[in-house]
C-alpha cells in the first residue's frame, strides 16, 4: 500500500457511512480529514477514529474538523450528508473545493447527483453504497456487514465521459480493501437499492421492528410487496433499465437474511432525528405523480413515518 499514490480525502458529513469509508482510506495510508459533529470530532482530534471492523479492532489516525472548509485541499470528497441536507452542504461545499477536486455520493436515494449539480458547479460521481456500520459512541465505528461501493456517472452528464477517473476512484478504494466495483449501469443499480429501502425501511419505522420482524407474517409480506412492486412500476415508467427479477423477493430475502436489523428511518426516529423518507418512499410517491403510476401503500407510509416524526 506504500506504493499507492494517495489523494488527500475529506468526508463531509461523516457519519456512520462516512466514518467507515473514511476510516477504511485513511487505515491504508491516505491522508483523511472527517468533517462531522463536534462530540466526535473532539474524540477523532484527541484519540483519531477507532474502528470496531468485523475483520479488525484499530484505532486510526484522523484530521477532523466541524468546518466544511477543511475540505479546501481535498483532491476526492466523499459526500456523505443525509439526503435532506444534500443542497444546502453542496452550495456550502462549492466554494472550497477546486475544479479538479473528486466528489463522489455516498448518500440513499436516487436523485442527489442531480440536486448537486443543479445547486452548484460541482460535478459528483454517483455510488451505491452496501454497509452495515453505526457509531455506538462519539468516535467510534462499528462495522456490522459489507462494506462495498458500486460507482458511475448517470445518463445525461453534460460533461465528456470519464471512465478512466472513474476507474481510478475504484483502484483506490479497492487499494484501501474496500471492494468497489465500476458499474455499467449505476442508475439502475441506485433504483435497485432503493427499491430494497422503500420496501422495507419505512415499515420497519412504523412499527419499530427489526427487518426480520416486518417479514415474519403474510400480511406484512405482502405489504412489502406492493410497496415494491409500487416502486419498480415508477421506475419502468421513468425508463429505468431495470432487469427482468423479481424485486419483492430479493427484498424479502434480504429481510430474512440481515435478521435483527433496524432500518435508518427507525434509528433516526428513535433519535428523535429527520428520517430520510422523503428521498426513499417520497420520491417514489412524487415521481409516480409526475409519470401518472398510482403509488397509494407508499404515500400511506410516507404518511406514518411524517405523523411520528412530528411526535418525536
Amino acid at each position: 500500500m506504500a506504493s499507492v499514490p494517495w489523494p488527500r480525502v475529506a468526508v463531509v458529513g461523516a457519519g456512520a457511512v462516512g466514518g467507515y469509508f473514511g476510516g477504511m482510506l485513511a487505515r491504508a495510508g491516505a491522508r483523511v480529514t472527517l468533517i462531522g459533529r463536534p462530540a466526535h470530532v473532539e474524540v477523532w482530534t484527541r484519540d483519531g477514529l477507532f474502528l470496531d471492523s468485523l475483520h479488525f479492532q484499530e484505532r486510526v489516525a484522523v484530521t477532523a474538523s466541524t468546518d466544511i472548509a477543511a475540505a479546501a485541499d481535498a483532491d476526492l470528497v466523499l459526500f456523505c450528508v443525509k439526503s435532506l441536507d444534500t443542497e444546502t452542504t453542496a452550495h456550502q461545499l462549492a466554494p472550497h473545493v477546486g475544479g479538479d477536486a473528486l466528489i463522489v455520493s455516498l448518500q440513499n436515494g436516487v436523485d442527489n447527483v442531480e440536486h448537486i449539480r443543479t445547486a452548484t458547479a460541482l460535478d459528483p460521481i454517483a455510488a451505491v453504497v452496501y454497509v452495515a456500520s453505526s457509531m455506538p459512541a462519539p468516535g467510534r465505528i462499528k462495522h456490522a456487514g459489507r462494506g462495498d461501493l458500486l460507482i458511475g456517472d448517470l445518463p445525461g452528464r453534460a460533461g465528456p465521459p470519464r471512465e478512466a477517473t472513474i476507474a481510478r476512484v475504484s483502484s483506490l478504494f479497492e487499494a484501501a480493501g474496500v471492494p468497489c466495483r465500476v458499474s455499467p449501469d449505476i442508475q439502475a443499480d441506485l433504483w435497485t437499492k432503493l427499491i430494497t429501502n422503500v420496501g422495507l425501511n419505512g415499515i420497519s419505522a412504523v412499527v419499530h421492528s427489526t427487518y426480520g420482524d416486518v417479514v415474519a407474517i403474510p400480511e406484512s409480506r405482502q405489504t412489502i410487496r406492493t410497496l415494491v412492486n409500487e416502486c419498480v412500476a415508477v421506475a419502468r415508467a421513468g425508463g429505468v433499465s431495470l432487469p427482468e427479477n423479481d424485486f419483492a423477493a430479493m427484498v424479502l430475502q434480504f429481510a430474512e437474511r440481515v435478521g435483527p436489523v433496524f432500518s435508518s428511518t427507525a434509528q433516526d426516529l428513535e433519535r428523535g432525528k429527520p428520517t430520510e423518507i422523503d428521498a426513499l418512499n417520497g420520491f417514489v410517491v412524487r415521481r409516480g405523480a409526475e409519470l401518472g403510476v398510482p403509488t397509494p401503500v407508499n404515500q400511506s407510509i410516507v404518511a406514518f413515518v411524517r405523523l411520528l416524526e412530528a411526535r418525536s
